[in-house]
């Protein structure tokens, strides 16, 4: 069983003096970051591709067993809504291939608008095919929490994101014999810190699924992220 945990994204600059030391310069933050973290999820390929020379980059930054997380592109989610998208997911797969074996999962967050359409979701996940990592998917709006969709995610080993948020709640249903979680903020979204009885908690739950995980903290604001991941770390040891 390994269970890895780690932050939304590294580069904050309201981190510096938090967490990272103010004497070092930004392209050196990751490699720091590592040294408290086996893990990262990348956010920035929500918004926008960066250059494979960059993927390349990471790679060479971090230890060999390192792990990264990309969130999937907006474009294929939130503006192709998951329709039609075979050519973007195949230009993904290319773009981030400078990972290497250290990419392990993509997330899909899905838009909150956006209802459950079952034979959609379906097409989308046999496109995924081609990108032979695990693949966990966040979804915003009620409907998707379902017996079929589930039944959907079971049937590829793909995990549901379990999302705790102040503004939704997942069930805590596990699809596959890993999990994804992420931590938005237990009271205020992004901004607000876990205290040590709720992550206690989480915890009991994390070690009573028994499986491998992914775990994050998006709840970045002065550094909470870094603060309830590394206590996090030590409740599961």
């Amino acid at each position: 069983m390994r269970i890895l945990v780690g932050t939304s994204g590294f580069s904050y600059d309201h981190w510096t003096g938090i967490f990272y030391p103010d004497n070092i310069k930004k392209n050196q933050w990751l490699g720091y970051y590592t040294e408290f973290f086996p893990t990262v999820e990348l956010n920035v390929t929500f918004y926008r591709l960066p250059k494979k020379e960059t993927f390349k980059k990471w790679y060479n930054e971090v230890p060999g067993d390192f792990v990264f997380a990309l969130k999937g592109s907006r474009f294929i989610t939130h503006i192709k809504r998951i329709k039609e998208v075979e050519d973007s997911v195949r230009i993904f797969k290319e773009q981030t291939r400078g990972l290497g074996r250290k990419l392990e999962v993509i997330l899909w967050q899905l838009p909150p608008q956006m209802k459950v359409d079952l034979d959609r979701f379906s097409r989308f996940i046999k496109s995924l095919r081609i990108i032979k990592n695990r693949h966990a998917f966040e979804f915003r709006h009620k409907t998707w929490f379902c017996d079929e969709v589930y039944r959907i995610l079971k049937d590829y080993n793909h995990a549901l994101c379990i999302a705790d948020s102040p503004d939704w709640k997942t069930p805590l249903v596990v699809t596959a014999d890993w999990f994804y979680l992420r931590f938005h903020g237990g009271s205020e979204l992004y901004a607000s810190e876990y205290s040590k009885q709720e992550l206690k908690g989480w915890a009991e739950k994390i070690k009573g699924w028994k499986r491998d995980g992914y775990i994050y903290f998006n709840n970045d604001y002065q550094g909470f992220a870094v603060k309830n991941g590394i206590e996090l770390i030590e409740l599961l040891t």
